[in-house]
């Protein structure tokens, strides 16, 4: 089966429609697949659920979608660095379902598992908990998180073979495998498409089987903050 197609805007063709939740990998602006992003920007599908830690910046990453209004709700952890984000969600523009970080990791591998639910501490007494399931183990309460399963993922890997077997680089790794495993078609851009079986296999990070449709392309590569000190 072909897995490497063109360009992000040939990967994503056929594949995607109004409505559709989307797990998107990514840390700030570290490891984004910035290049289906904007593909996603100029396609014009609308209303979408997207389940990231967070949504880029006001001008890169998912804040251009943001800022085009494309996304109707987001599914995150982290929600600063954005003023557009912060302006939608106060004016009431932009739904928004918090998540801790390490749940919403948890809810994208659940769902990559076949797993539609778990149970947590995370979140036990705060308003992350208002409205779901509780239960007691040990004389310890514990509430349901449900298990993620997206339309389609999109994903920012280092080095794939044509089969998508994936190694992703350093801190970039982040939220990119649970987000590829929970999407029912995953998509991802790499950096360098390398001949099947030069990867060790020791080293993966990601099996070939959660990827569906691979692109190659140049990233920009954004700090999202650079403090240095004056010059001595």
């Amino acid at each position: 089966m072909k897995k490497v197609y063109g360009s992000a805007a040939e990967a994503l063709d056929g594949i995607v429609h109004d409505g559709m939740l989307i797990a998107a990998g990514g840390f700030g602006l570290c490891g984004i697949p910035e290049l289906l992003i904007e593909a996603l920007v100029e396609s014009g599908v609308k209303d979408l659920t997207v389940a990231s830690n967070n949504a880029g910046v006001d001008d890169f990453g998912l804040g251009k979608l943001l800022a085009t209004r494309q996304i109707k709700k987001m599914m995150s952890s982290y929600v600063g660095e954005n003023a557009e984000f912060m302006r939608q969600y106060l004016s009431g523009e932009l739904e928004l379902e918090f998540n801790p970080q390490g749940t919403l990791a948890e809810r994208m591998r659940a769902g990559g598992a076949g797993i539609p639910g778990f149970y947590t501490k995370t979140g036990v007494g705060t308003v992350i908990a208002e409205g779901k399931d509780v239960k007691s183990w040990n004389g310890q309460d514990y509430i349901l998180e449900e298990g993620i399963f997206a339309d389609i993922s999109i994903v920012k890997a280092w080095k794939a073979d044509a089969t998508g077997n994936a190694i992703f680089r350093k801190t970039a790794r982040n939220f990119n495998p649970p987000a590829a495993m929970c999407g029912k078609i995953c998509i991802m851009e790499v950096e360098d498409i390398v001949p099947v079986g030069s990867l060790d296999p020791d080293a993966i990070h990601l099996p070939g089987v959660y990827v569906h449709r691979i692109i190659q392309g140049q990233h920009e590569k954004r700090i999202e903050q650079r403090t240095t000190r004056p010059a001595a």
